[in-house]
């Protein structure tokens, strides 16, 4: 196997069209470029350059080790890069649970900076909701969350507010008898289905009135609701997403209600290096 050295060599004088210019780029002697090309050539029994002329061009052998030779020298950039990361204590993944209520470009532009520093680190994005996230948390599942604002948390969690709010509206399919009612209220509304989000660790509300179905995702709620069978309180940015027009938002007062996001983390199960960075440009 050609050393990381000789493959440098190889790379530069194809790229930069002479073992000169190499030399010049790579700080070594023109020899020594020389010498290394031609090690690798005895090494791999193929002629990688065609020295007929007076500017040596890459014979098509040597077009196709160009490119093995350059995949070779990346593999080992990123390699070398998580070992340091790794040596620094950047933990080989992070897990983000985030709320359908938490709609961030701030989030989106993050992620881009963070793959650009942290490329080889895996990232894990699970979706859920109140109670869920905040057990994901507790439980270390989760190094950091993007939760509907609540008034206290368990000691065991840290919490910041982030800069972004969203809007919750009461929603229906088209068809449903609701839309055509104006200045819906409380009264009405209970003598239809409600489509109630319900988390899986604290599954029962005393808030629930008349018929009821639940699901523990806003998405799941909204695939019901699109099919007619009750309303539904709805993240705005949700529905204009992915509700495909089949929805339509209800007048009913105190609606839309706007809603806050905290970011959660655990003191127990602390964010590593990439984690405390992806925090950090959150509460920017």
């Amino acid at each position: 196997m050609a050393s990381q050295e000789v493959l440098l060599a190889f790379v530069q004088a194809a790229t930069q069209g002479s073992f000169s210019a190499a030399a010049r780029k790579l700080g070594r002697s023109q020899s020594t470029i020389s010498a290394a090309v031609a090690s690798l050539e005895i090494d791999l029994d193929l002629m990688l350059f065609d020295r007929s002329s007076r500017k040596p061009t890459l014979t098509p052998a040597g077009h196709v080790m160009l490119q093995r030779a350059e995949a070779i020298l990346a593999a080992n950039h990123r390699m070398a890069m998580s070992a340091r990361q790794l040596a620094q204590g950047v933990e080989p993944k992070l897990t983000v649970a985030i709320s359908d209520t938490y709609q961030s470009a701030r989030f989106e532009a993050a992620l881009v900076d963070f793959e650009q520093r942290y490329p080889d680190l895996e990232l894990e994005c699970l979706i859920a909701e109140c109670d869920d996230l905040i057990e994901l948390v507790q439980r270390g599942r989760a190094h950091l969350a993007f939760a509907e604002m609540r008034d206290s948390y368990p000691p065991d969690l840290v919490t910041s507010t982030v800069a972004e709010h969203t809007d919750i509206a009461l929603f229906v399919k088209r068809d449903h008898v609701l839309s055509g009612i104006q200045g819906v209220d409380q009264q009405v509304l209970e003598q239809h289905r409600e489509l109630r989000l319900a988390t899986i660790v604290n599954p029962y509300d005393s808030r629930a009135k008349g018929r009821v179905w639940s699901a523990p995702s806003y998405l799941m709620l909204m695939e019901m609701a699109e099919m007619g069978f009750g309303w539904a309180a709805l993240p705005r940015w949700l529905v204009r997403r992915f509700g495909n027009g089949s929805l339509v938002e209800l007048t009913v007062r105190g609606w839309p209600r706007p809603v806050y996001v905290d970011a959660l983390w655990s003191r127990v199960y602390p964010p590593g290096p990439a984690g405390s960075w992806l925090l950090s440009k959150m509460l920017e």
